[in-house]
């Protein structure tokens, strides 16, 4: 009866002495991330200040500002062009950019040419990819709702070009010559709000997801692996008609820097880091090795105290004293 009630009681002791040491262990190289807002890229109703300005972002071309709806780059008519263009540069290494945008008209079929979201180099620009320049360097995403040629896939057409300032875009092939990821969707006309995100993270990869089919249903449109773009891009977003046509909208841009955290603490970029960083992070790794010292110490002084009681008990010939203190 005492010989069980002594091993559980053991057993017991070692699993709490044991278990923060497996979830440290099991925590370790796990990182988490958090955002961060970017204040300066991004832009919400009522778009503009008292003297129809907005400090984040230029606007032009057709575009207009309705202040209670959305940002209006160009309307259901022909021959329009419109943009939108941060006045910064992005400044972090790894960000989140979700984009409200509604693209609309009266034809259920005959309509284009599309709009363009814009990481790049150079800014404000105008030329003939959905109403920027040609030749960019940068990400290029285009919302491609009117198709040039015969193709296996069907428009509108989600397409990214990374531009390295020589290559032109193939208006024959709609691009498709170009393209280092792709998806086609139903973001025309939609019953939803339509947006799109953009995940990045320097040198690793560059996500893109929309929703289009319901609420905060995030559908993945493609992944660019080991992406890097331009140092500190700026962010624009463009759009182009011809001789068909639609309304293109920017409702909202939400921009965020991913903070990445390792046991709670951020990951710093070794080329922006501090010997402050540094002695932070020795300091933590010599703390670590101390709490594990001394839970290692409590198990063995455990062991010894179950060792030492099996004893008595095995000299008394398996009864405990009924001496009471």
């Amino acid at each position: 009866m005492y010989r069980p009630l002594l091993l559980h009681t053991v057993l017991a002791l070692l699993s709490v002495l044991l278990s923060p040491i497996h979830a440290a262990g099991a925590a370790e190289g796990e990182g988490t991330e958090s955002l961060l807002p970017l204040r300066q890229h991004s832009i919400y109703a009522p778009y503009v200040d008292q003297d129809l300005q907005n400090r984040w972002f230029d606007f032009g071309g057709e575009a207009y500002v309705n202040t209670n709806k959305h940002i209006r780059l160009t309307q259901d008519r022909q021959s329009e062009t419109g943009w939108l263009w941060s006045r910064l540069p992005i400044n972090v290494a790894n960000f989140q950019i979700d984009i409200e945008f509604r693209i609309s008209g009266k034809s259920h079929h005959l309509n284009g040419d599309g709009m363009a979201i814009w990481l790049t180099k150079g800014r404000a620009t105008y030329g003939s990819v959905f109403g920027s320049a040609d030749q960019f360097e940068g990400l290029g995403l285009f919302f491609d709702t009117y198709a040039n040629g015969r193709h296996a896939y069907t428009f509108p057409r989600i397409m990214a070009m990374m531009g390295d300032g020589v290559q032109k875009y193939d208006h024959d092939t709609d691009g498709e010559t170009n393209s280092v990821g792709a998806c086609s969707a139903a973001i025309r006309r939609t019953d939803i709000e339509t947006k799109v995100r953009i995940i990045y993270k320097k040198g690793d990869s560059l996500s893109v997801l929309l929703q289009y089919r319901g609420w905060d249903e995030w559908t993945p449109c493609f992944e660019i692996k080991n992406a890097v773009l331009p140092d500190a891009p700026y962010l624009g977003v463009t759009a182009i008609t011809g001789e068909l046509h639609d309304a293109h909208d920017v409702v909202t841009i939400t921009a965020n820097s991913i903070q990445m955290q390792q046991d709670g603490r951020p990951v710093h970029d070794n080329s922006r880091g501090s010997k402050k960083d540094h002695g932070e992070k020795s300091s933590s790794s010599g703390g670590s090795w101390l709490g594990f010292l001394i839970k290692v110490s409590l198990f063995g002084g455990v062991c010894a105290a179950a060792f030492q009681a099996y004893k008595i008990y095995y000299v008394q010939g398996g009864r405990w004293s009924n001496k009471r203190f």
